[in-house]
């Protein structure tokens, strides 16, 4: 089946040209030619909105990472400032004007982007540092939700999670509602929100707040949505835990992918030249989009890694089969017809070599003793088997002192698995934990244990096998060729979050109040009222289309499951992704860890 490159009826364009817009109107008002200085975590994100000719065509010059220090020589008339509202950029910032030779001619002009928000306390510390009159320009650019791909948003606010559930921030929720709201005035008001956890439920009460607050807000747009479900992280703290299967999901648990870009081991890509040997081998990793513009990885992204190698085959021989169609060629239509397909021939065959070098790369590591130790003890862990007592390769492993986050993922999942530990397991792994890899992580396991992922047992029952069986977490009989069910991303595990999203559109939560009561947080339904003329008359076979919000952060295989279901036959229901960050076990498991400082004498 091919793969979708947007999801059937909507078009994520629209919101991606709002923020091209909302750009142009801010560079036009710095009249003159322009530098820009990136907070260089926002780069990623916005050259997903606007490439750099856009930029050109409205006089940006000089482009500049911020930093300390003077700023880089650059002949402009404007300087602006594109950063996140956090204080020890606004140091960097006073810094940089305040070493501005303003004896120079012509002076420059200073003006400041907040992405997504101004913020008061950032102006207020720059005021206090007495640069903040430097300023001529300083607006916001509400950059809430990024269009990764066509069925795909993304906020990309990477300490959500921990704002939300550590530090009881809720900052980015609000930012989570603007970004909805915006997507409301271009695609029409959602008829129908469910959701499930606390954050959720914040955040469908700003967006009713904000809807009774702008009356105007109300549009007659056709609504493209007809359900919005938000999901909080921590309903389902299982899932990021374990190692996806799928092709796009190992490509991010090994190399990790940052704003649709991979960084890979150059030596897979390096041409290979006759009789040369390898002379000069690359040393800069190789960077690679990848997203579902390139068919090949359209179609192989979502599947389960052991059903990639049959289709790279298959692909391999259909292209080698039209390059032989050249020696068939005989009349100059032939010839001619041929010649126009070759740019189309060429780029397939590099991408093929592409993603045969990177299924290679990641064999390598799947098929290795200690890839396949360590899933056993995860699919153990989620099958329900021993999951209340010490388990022996997580002490091996400690013992021979294995990565951390390695073993923080595994006793977090077999604390999830089993309600929380027995007070005796916990305090072992604990005490191995900090003697083995220093107490400094005292505070990185304060804070598992306050999100929830790294806890007692209080109850004294697990819930688990429960919400297991009930929800089929554990397929036995899976499938990963031709999959009939969202459990082949996990190879037998079906992602928590996606089955509620399944159970949602048919028969509906109402089949499992019980289970949904074991989880945390509140489950709840709002309506949204629609003008009269834009109620919904469903055409016979047309399919409902679902929002499915993650808060706190969204796995690709979890997306996958998702896609798995918009494509199903009989399903009835799409399904557009939206997310504050995309995350995998390791960048989620990262953005809780905290170490302790040395004291400094």
């Amino acid at each position: 089946m091919a793969a979708h490159l947007s999801s059937g009826r909507v078009n994520l364009t629209a919101l991606r040209e709002a923020g091209r817009r909302e750009l142009r109107e801010f560079l036009d008002k710095c009249a003159g030619s322009k530098a820009i200085v990136w907070d260089e975590y926002l780069t990623g994100p916005f050259g997903l909105i606007a490439q750099y000719s856009l930029l050109k065509e409205h006089e940006v010059e000089k482009m500049f990472t911020l930093k300390p220090g003077r700023l880089p020589q650059a002949d402009v008339k404007n300087v602006i400032f594109f950063v996140r509202p956090r204080l020890e950029l606004m140091d960097i910032i006073t810094d940089n004007v305040l070493r501005e030779d303003r004896g120079r001619s012509p002076q420059r002009d200073f003006h400041i982007l907040f992405v997504p928000r101004r913020s008061l306390l950032c102006e207020q510390w720059l005021k206090e540092q007495g640069v903040l009159g430097s300023f001529i320009h300083r607006e916001q650019y509400s950059l809430d939700l990024i269009p990764f791909d066509g069925d795909l948003l993304s906020m990309e606010s990477e300490s959500t999670f921990k704002e939300c559930y550590l530090e009881s921030d809720q900052t980015s929720l609000y930012h989570a509602a603007k970004g909805l709201m915006t997507l409301q005035a271009l695609y029409g008001t959602i008829p129908q929100i469910f959701g499930k956890g606390e954050c959720a439920r914040h955040v469908a009460n700003m967006m009713i707040r904000m809807k009774r607050e702008f009356p105007g807000s109300q549009n007659s747009i056709f609504p493209v949505f007809d359900t919005l479900l938000l999901l909080d992280r921590n309903v389902d703290l299982l899932t990021p835990l374990a190692t996806q299967l799928t092709y796009e999901g190992l490509i991010d648990e090994i190399y990790g992918i940052q704003n649709t870009y991979v960084k890979l081991p150059p030596e897979k890509f390096a041409p290979k030249k006759q009789g040369e040997g390898g002379k000069d081998l690359p040393t800069e990793p190789k960077k690679l989009q990848l997203n579902s513009a390139e068919e090949l990885y359209a179609e192989i992204r979502d599947k389960n890694f052991n059903a990639v190698g049959s289709v790279l085959s298959k692909k391999a021989k259909i292209i080698s089969a039209a390059f032989e169609e050249r020696h068939h060629a005989k009349t100059v239509g032939e010839i001619k017809q041929f010649v126009s397909q070759l740019p189309h021939m060429q780029a397939a065959r590099s991408s093929l070599a592409n993603h045969t070098s990177i299924a290679e790369l990641i064999k390598d590591i799947t098929t290795s003793e200690d890839f396949f130790d360590n899933l056993t003890v995860e699919q153990e862990f989620m099958s329900g088997i021993d999951t209340d007592k010490v388990n022996n390769y997580i002490e091996d492993c400690i013992a021979q002192k294995h990565p951390l986050i390695k073993i923080l993922r595994l006793v977090c999942l077999q604390s999830v698995c089993n309600s929380g530990l027995k007070q005796k397991v916990l305090d072992h792994y604990k005490r191995e934990i900090l003697q083995t890899y220093g107490y400094e992580h005292i505070l990185t396991l304060n804070n598992l244990e306050k999100a929830g992922l790294l806890k007692p047992q209080t109850s004294g029952r697990n819930n688990y096998p429960t919400i297991r069986k009930t929800l089929r977490l554990w397929m036995d009989d899976v499938n990963e060729q031709n999959p009939n069910d969202i459990s082949y991303v996990y190879s037998g595990y079906a992602p928590l979050s996606v089955r509620l999203a399944q159970l949602l559109a048919r028969p509906g939560w109402r089949s499992i109040e019980e289970v949904l009561k074991m989880l945390p947080g509140p489950h709840f339904e709002e309506r949204q009222q629609l003008p009269a003329g834009l109620q919904k008359k469903r055409q016979h076979g047309e399919n409902r289309v679902t929002l499915v919000f993650f808060l706190g952060g969204v796995t690709y295989a979890e997306i996958a499951a998702l896609r798995f279901l918009s494509q199903m036959e009989d399903g009835g229901t799409e399904y557009v992704i939206a997310t504050t960050k995309l995350i995998n076990g390791t960048s989620w498991i990262k953005s809780l860890m905290e170490k302790l400082e040395p004291a400094p004498f």
